[in-house]
């Protein structure tokens, strides 16, 4: 088969929230990877992340989604958060403009220490407090269009849309990805030359690609 099927049939993306505090961070993870909410939610201490399994076009994806450890309050998150992050959900909370007001910080960070082609989505989370609303749908979208982004609101508490927002930066990213693989001669023939011998006629080597580096 081409060259595409043998980079392997597992994926690991790392997604990393940002965004200021309490705008549901934590709480939009805990919905996509537990399908949990927590109304008592605390700031979160140290970082964290889930590992989601998503299916994109028949292949095991694994998200990997990293949480800013509540250190967003001091202005100070790590270039380590950052590390090696393929996708990004910049949130903010439809009932806080101040958090809307941010966003543009949130992107600055991002492009500072992230690749450009990283799959971004600006999330308005909390949807369910249309009542106290103080950002516009319009205004969330002429932001995304703006600056390139997915844009969509969520709400944790009642789980609209937590799936599909995860799944669409998945998507993205995986999209990215195997443009980049496809687009890549050199890659294909560093892939030839290594996984040659791996490829055991089955095209289903699941794991072994990875014994190359002996």
């Amino acid at each position: 088969m081409g060259h595409e099927e043998e980079v392997g049939e597992e994926y690991l993306f790392k997604i990393v929230l940002v965004g200021d505090s309490a705008v549901g961070k934590s709480n939009l993870l805990s919905r996509f990877a537990r399908n949990e909410f927590d109304t008592n939610s605390k700031a979160t201490i140290g970082v964290e992340f889930q590992t989601q399994v998503v299916e994109i076009d028949g292949k095991e994806v694994k998200a990997q989604i990293w949480d800013t450890a509540g250190q967003e309050r001091f202005r100070a998150v790590t270039s380590a958060y950052y590390r090696g992050a393929v996708g990004a959900l910049i949130v903010y909370d439809i009932s806080r403009r101040t958090t809307f007001d941010s966003v543009k910080r949130w992107l600055d960070e991002l492009s500072t220490h992230c690749d450009t082609t990283m799959g971004r989505m600006l999330v308005g989370n909390k949807c369910d407090l249309e009542n106290i609303r103080e950002v516009s749908v319009e205004e969330g979208k002429s932001l995304a269009e703006a600056e390139g982004l997915f844009f969509m609101e969520t709400s944790a508490l009642d789980a609209t849309n937590v799936q599909t927002a995860f799944e669409i930066v998945i998507r993205e990213i995986y999209n990215n990805i195997s443009r980049k693989v496809l687009n890549s001669e050199s890659y294909k023939a560093e892939l030839s030359v290594n996984r040659v011998s791996l490829v055991n006629g089955s095209g289903s080597s699941k794991r072994s690609f990875s014994c190359c580096a002996n």
